[in-house]
């Protein structure tokens, strides 16, 4: 069997179904897959997300500060040179990538990532060296369309790019959502105090990109116009306290902790919108499996599944502040026509990112890899 070898940061939990899926993809094409892997480091510490996937290699691993830049090495060792295919994450700050892209020899190196730059801005040197590195690559998957066409439009080759659809497994998020019994969903709610009508859910990251004291400040602004209404939050993150001081003054916020997938379908069930007014990303395709339209705003810095949501189609961008964004959800959860179409538009959707499709793709983007290489 041809092998392929993709390096990651860490293995989250939202990717154990992908790993496992795009393993069977591979195999089915003749092709053995290793992920490798180092562990948390920075922020992604706090998330408290990282899980063991069945075959994988941890790497060993050393981070560096580098003035105001933080850097990471993951030594590849013999599985940098034993593959027929390598694929790295598109980044700056790990080292390994220089190395593979830089070096003489080897397998065919691709890169694995947003494409553009999402989340924060970079500086014109550093946009440079992106760029460089990027093109020294044999293939890219891109997460998304924008993605790709940002790569291309910077000269990569049209027919070297796959967009992959970043998601998470939609289809069983939904059949765990549809499986819980009414008795259960009326026992959480009792247990919580929630209404139906009334209850919205947050799950993701505790920090600063998520806007969190903007969206604590607008649950408590829906639930002046709206009484009964009560946020769910789950995750974890560096601003954890800001949720645990709302819940302890008596807010109208409840910290539910870290959700795994059965959890977060648990929560799901009972909420009837989802909240993310900082950073979306896959809380996009959470929202159509979820059946919970997603309401956010137009000022964050998004990451690139933020481009599956259409405004009064599947979900609500909200251009405003605080009010704005408060009206909008009141708005949602009080005009069943609305809450309906959109509704309607995140179940369609789903069907559409599926971790499925998203192995499908990467799988043939791996075979358009190794096939650069010979």
């Amino acid at each position: 069997m041809r092998r392929a070898v993709i390096v990651q940061q860490y293995v989250p939990g939202y990717r154990l179904a992908f790993y496992e899926r795009l393993t069977r993809e591979l195999a089915g094409r003749d092709i053995e897959l290793t992920v490798a892997h180092g562990r948390p480091w920075g922020k992604d510490i706090r998330r408290a997300d990282a899980c063991a996937l069945a075959g994988s290699v941890l790497l060993p691993q050393r981070t560096f500060r580098l003035a105001d830049r933080h850097l990471v090495w993951r030594g590849l060792g013999p599985l940098a040179r034993d593959c027929d295919a390598l694929v790295l994450g598109q980044s700056l700050h790990s080292l390994e990538n220089y190395r593979a892209l830089l070096s003489r020899g080897g397998p065919p190196v691709g890169l694995w990532g947003h494409g553009g730059t999402y989340t924060r801005s970079h500086s014109a040197p550093l946009r440079a060296a992106k760029r460089a590195l990027t093109q020294r690559a044999r293939w890219f998957f891109a997460y998304t369309e924008k993605g790709a066409r940002h790569v291309i439009g910077e000269g990569f080759p049209q027919q070297r790019v796959t967009t992959v659809r970043n998601t998470v497994d939609t289809k069983a998020l939904a059949a765990a959502r549809s499986r819980i019994p009414g008795t259960e969903l009326s026992a959480l709610r009792q247990s919580y105090g929630l209404r139906p009508g009334r209850t919205a859910l947050y799950v993701g990251g505790l920090d600063a990109a998520k806007r969190i004291p903007f969206l604590l400040a607008a649950a408590g602004r829906v639930a002046q116009r709206l009484p009964g209404f009560r946020l769910l939050v789950a995750g974890d993150g560096a601003q954890r306290h800001l949720v645990e001081e709302v819940q302890r003054a008596g807010g109208p916020v409840v910290y539910v902790g870290t959700a795994t997938a059965e959890d977060k379908a648990r929560l799901g069930a009972v909420a009837d919108v989802l909240l993310v007014p900082g950073a979306v990303g896959l809380a996009a395709v959470d929202s159509f499996a979820l059946d919970t339209p997603l309401v956010t705003t137009t000022h964050a810095a998004h990451g690139p599944e933020f481009e599956y949501l259409q405004h009064g189609r599947n979900a609500l961008v909200v251009d405003g502040g605080l009010d704005a964004y408060s009206a909008a959800v009141t708005d949602l959860l009080t005009r069943p026509a609305l809450y309906d179409r959109l509704l309607s538009a995140c179940r369609t959707d789903a069907e559409l990112y599926t971790v499925e499709s998203m192995a499908r793709r990467f799988a043939d983007g791996v075979e358009g890899l190794i096939h650069a290489g010979t």
